[in-house]
Order: structure tokens, then sequence, then C-alpha cells
């Protein structure tokens, strides 16, 4: 940034500032970034912090070095947000406000492995003005207690009492969500909600709730169990019905049954409110759960065959009964329609016609029963070496997999 200034004479006492002040650019610029998608429109956000940077460099002669340079430029940062609400005013338009950013958002951090996001813009317009800068500036803008204090002219001992309560008031805002106890404002992201409403109603609410019971009653098992520390955490998409979910995926001629999927490391569900004809509220809940162990497996080994994620998904979620497995497996077994391992690698819709899913179930259901939880593990992660792992051939262990499930 300093080559703008080339022109004019540097000396070494300035040289040495606008040093310092380049490595704070580097360090700081997101935090400011953030800031300002925060306040203002987040389109803009990038430009507006590229000016508070140049006009620091302009004045970096009036920094006294009496404060922390980074405050010094939050200062700058936040006349400049004022300036902002006054030329926006005199267009008579409205600043871009908490509820029209569907960014805000928190994380409820219950588990090390999953984030659900919650929309928090109505309940941040509850609060006082100088209570959500300091929201802003805490956890939007990463700065620490002695740096709001400088920024907003107040004790630290204040601004702590402030945050304080001001959490506490977001908290009730947010019922608390059970038994949360600990409200973690993390990093910008896509809100949860997906669809025209994005309200935060009691119903929506006590959908991410149900979420969290099942998840957290699964999701450290699950890792435990496949001995694996996932690479990243999950976030949870909500799309409100099957129609909109099927879009949104790219599968709008999907069937009725497909009310999940993930990419990349955001598992995207139908809500539970609208679960379509055949599913229910529970049976996505849980289907929340089996999704969860599907991701965990690509993530152990992006190459594991399907139904091997497809086996563990089922046979972790327990949303199919045994009644239900054995009942609509029966035929296929007495007529010897068994499918073969690469049969239930089919990633059409046919994988559910023959039975994929419960046949991937009854896999994984006989390896961990016959051989243990530990060669399952082995097998994840080298889904081809049959003979190292089972001491036999593919062909073998399928037919002993066959009789297994005659019996």
């Amino acid at each position: 940034m300093s080559g703008a200034h080339d022109t004019k004479p540097v000396y070494p006492d300035e040289q040495e500032s606008i040093t310092i002040f380049e490595n704070t650019y580097e360090q700081y610029r997101q935090r400011i970034s953030k800031y300002f998608s925060l306040k203002l429109n987040p389109l803009v956000a990038d430009d507006l912090t590229q000016q508070v940077f140049l006009k620091a460099v302009e004045n970096i002669h009036s920094f006294k070095g009496n404060s922390n340079l980074f405050t010094w430029i939050f200062k700058i940062a936040q006349n400049t947000v004022k300036n902002e609400y006054r030329r926006l005013s005199r267009q008579k338009e409205s600043p871009y406000d908490f509820t029209d950013y569907e960014s805000q958002s928190i994380s409820l951090e219950f588990t090390k492995h999953v984030d659900i996001r919650i929309d928090i813009g109505s309940a941040l317009q509850k609060l006082d003005e100088i209570d959500q800068e300091i929201i802003a500036l805490r956890f939007f803008g990463d700065c620490t207690l002695p740096e709001i204090s400088k920024i907003v002219g107040r004790r630290e001992s204040a601004v702590k009492n402030r945050l304080y309560r001001a959490l506490e008031k977001l908290r009730k805002e947010l019922k608390e969500w059970g038994d949360i106890a600990i409200m973690y404002i993390q990093e910008l992201i896509s809100i949860v909600n997906k669809g025209e409403n994005h309200d935060m109603n009691d119903r929506t609410k006590k959908v991410h709730q149900d979420l969290f019971d099942e998840l957290n009653n699964s999701v450290e098992r699950v890792s435990t169990k496949y001995k694996h520390h996932p690479s990243q955490k999950v976030v949870i998409e909500i799309y409100p019905d099957l129609p909109t979910f099927h879009q949104a995926v790219g599968e709008t001629d999907a069937p009725n049954w497909f009310m999940g999927t993930y990419e990349g490391r955001t598992l995207k569900i139908v809500s539970p409110l609208n679960p379509g004809p055949e599913h229910t509220y529970q049976s996505i809940l849980k289907g929340t759960v089996h999704l969860f162990a599907m991701w965990l497996i690509s993530d152990i080994n992006p190459s594991a065959p399907k139904w091997i994620r497809q086996g563990i998904g089922g046979y972790e979620a327990k949303h199919m009964s045994q009644d239900f497995i054995k009942g609509s497996t029966e035929d296929n077994i007495r007529n010897q329609t068994i499918p073969t391992f690469e049969e239930l690698n089919n990633d059409t819709w046919d994988f559910e016609t023959m039975k994929g899913f419960q046949f991937s179930y009854m896999m994984v259901e006989f390896v961990v029963e016959r051989y243990g939880v530990d060669v399952l593990n082995k097998l994840i992660r080298s889904p081809q070496d049959f003979e190292g792992i089972f001491q036999c051939s593919e062909t073998e262990l399928h037919e002993q997999w066959v009789k297994y499930i005659k019996i």
C-alpha cells in the first residue's frame, strides 16, 4: 500500500511507522471488513476497509502511540460508519441493518464437530446501540476487551459488564435453547434456514433444539467409534420443503424419499416440519445423523464405496427398524437377488429400488458382529484390501455375508 506514496518523501521515523502499519493491515483488515459487513452493506465492506487504511496511511503522522495502533485505526472505521449513515440519511436510504443481512448468525457450539447456525438479526435489534456496538466489536470484529474499551471510550470493567448483560439478553431472546449453556458467536456464514421466511419462530427454534438433542447423542459417539477427528466442522442447512430442497441441490425430479445430502462440509436437509409423504419429523432428525456419519466416513476416506458410507450412516442412525429391514428384503433373500458390492455402489435412484439402504446396513452389521468395529475401521480406510483385512477374496466375503443374512 505504501506504493501510493512513492512521490512523497518518507523520513526514517515515518518509514518505521508505515512498516508497522503495513503489518497491521495484513493482520487486521479482515476484522475491519467484518465490522463493516455487520454495520453496513457486506457488498461494500472491502472497499470501505481499503478507504480506512488509506486514510490511516495519510494520517499516520498524527498517531502519537498513546493507544494501540489497531484501536486508532478502528476509530477511523467507526467514523467511516457514521459518515456512511449520514450520507444514506441525506439520500433517504436505510443503513444495511442486522435484519437485512442474511449472514448475521451465531454458532451453537454444542459439539466439537457440528455447527447449527441461527439468525440473530431480530435479537440484536432488541439491544441498546452501545451494546450492539460492543457485540459487533467483540464477536464480529474479534476485538479484545481492552481494545473495545479504547474504541467506545468506556472503562474496561464497564465494557465487560455490558457485554455480559448483552449476551444474557440475547440468551433470553433465543430462549437459551434447552441446556445449551454457552453461546459462541463465530465467523459470518450463510444462515441455516433457506427459503423466503428466515424468521426464528417457536416452531423453527424447536427444530433446532430437536436437532441438537439428536446430534448431541450421536456425533461424539460416532466420531470416537470411527477414530477420526473431523478435519472441519459441518454446517447444517435446513430447507422449508421437499420441492425447495430438491431444486436447491439440482434434483428437481428426485423421489420423495430423498430428504438430505451433503456437499463439502455442508449437510442439507428438508425441514422436519415438512418432511414429505415418505418421512416423518423423527425420521428427518435421524436422517441427519445418517448424513453426518456418511460425511464422517467421506472425511476419513473420500474413496470409500457408497455401500460403506450408506451402510454406516444407516447403522449409526438406526432409523430403519429391524422389522422393516427384514420385511423389505425377504423376497430378495428368498429369490437370491442379493446385490453384489459393486451393485451396491450404484449412484442412481435405483439404489433405493434394489434395497440398497437395507442391504448396505446389513453388510455393515455383518462386519461389526462377525469381525468387530476395528475391522470395519480398517475396511473404511482400505476398502479394496479384502485379503489383508478378512483373509479372503471379495467374492468369498460376499458369500459369507449371504449365508449370514439367510439365517
